[in-house]
């Protein structure tokens, strides 16, 4: 491409970003701010809740509740950047330097990935031990320990490109600094769209297939059995899965719309623009909602983490026994609670 070329598509560019700049103000900011930062206390509690009931119950830890366990952990540290995006959401402008602009943009990426890898973690496993019936990777302690550090590493690892492209930025057609890529303009469109296709296809659609495919597998074994227990079993973590994927999902969709948007494979215009930023803003609202939402599923549909919750609860004399065995469901040590279920479950 000739530099008249170059200087013809950046002139347009630029007069397409400065034309539809305004395009977002129907979003209400003041609304999306307000949310986060009461998805951000929410996360903050109920996923301390759920680590500090895990971490009681020593040595009765299943491979489910380890992964869950990291999965709290995962959502408490995507909870911590969302005061970041209030702030940022609010002003229109990153107030945080760039050094905060890397470090937001990697916690977020390294949460998201691990995010999506435990889930199916969670899947193999519950499909290994229902449809294999095979508890051989379960009991192994230091495995499921082990695959955790791996999604860890391999979800760190995944984030390092946003954490070194992100940068506080001035962009044309904006006002104030953005945090953004910075990336020389001429790879910057094939280098943006790789990222994020690697994004969609490692950090979310297959992991979304593998889900599918265990889940599958395992509600056909489900159905034809009448062990009730094990159907329990699979209550809480179908939730979760469900959740995931209504929240992230479209998210997702209009992200990779985006990305072909930003690739030139999609032509753009003004009215393409404010959709695709108010669906943007919409989706990664609901998108953040999501790590506030699994401690929710626990408390109301997880009975043996109720019971677990207020067992705690009454050691530390916080409850009464009257409370205790008016919330108390069953016996939180009975033979249910063995094999195919969890304590979150």
């Amino acid at each position: 491409m000739s530099d008249q070329d170059d200087t013809t598509d950046y002139n347009y560019e630029y007069s397409l970003a400065t034309a539809c700049s305004n395009s977002l103000e129907t979003v209400n900011s003041t609304s999306v701010t307000v949310s986060y930062v009461i998805v951000f206390f929410l996360s903050l509690l109920g996923n301390s809740v759920v680590i500090y009931v895990v971490c009681l119950m020593d040595n009765r830890k299943t491979s489910t509740d380890v992964y869950l366990m990291n999965l709290a952990l995962a959502d408490l540290l995507f909870s911590l950047t969302l005061p970041f995006e209030a702030v940022y959401i609010y002003t229109s402008d990153w107030l945080f330097g760039t050094f905060f602009c890397k470090l937001v943009s990697g916690v977020q990426e390294a949460t998201f990935y691990s995010c999506v890898f435990l889930l199916a973690c969670i899947s193999i496993d519950r499909y290994m031990a229902i449809v294999r019936a095979t508890q051989f990777i379960s009991k192994q302690h230091c495995m499921v320990r082990a695959v955790c550090g791996l999604v860890w590493l391999g979800a760190i690892m995944l984030s390092l490109p946003v954490v070194v492209q992100n940068e506080a930025l001035e962009i044309e057609g904006y006002h104030g600094l953005r945090c953004y890529e910075n990336v020389t303009a001429e790879h910057m469109d094939e280098w943006r769209v790789a990222l994020r296709i690697l994004r969609h296809t490692v950090g979310f659609f297959l992991p979304l297939v593998i889900m599918l495919f265990c889940y599958g597998w395992t509600m056909g074994t489900l159905f034809r059995s009448r062990n009730s227990q094990k159907h329990k079993a699979m209550r809480v973590i179908l939730c979760v899965v469900l959740a995931f994927m209504v929240c992230w999902l479209p998210n997702n969709i209009t992200e990779l719309i985006n990305t072909l948007i930003e690739g030139n494979l999609i032509t753009e215009t003004c009215d393409l623009r404010r959709n695709m930023g108010i669906a943007m803003y919409v989706t990664q609202a609901l998108a953040f909602i999501h790590c506030a939402i699994n401690p929710i599923l626990y408390a109301f549909i997880g009975k043996k983490f109720r019971n677990q919750l207020f067992m705690s609860f009454f050691k530390k004399g916080l409850v009464g026994r009257e409370m205790l065995s008016r919330y108390r469901i069953g016996s939180l040590y009975s033979s249910g609670s063995s094999r195919h279920t969890s304590v979150t479950l």
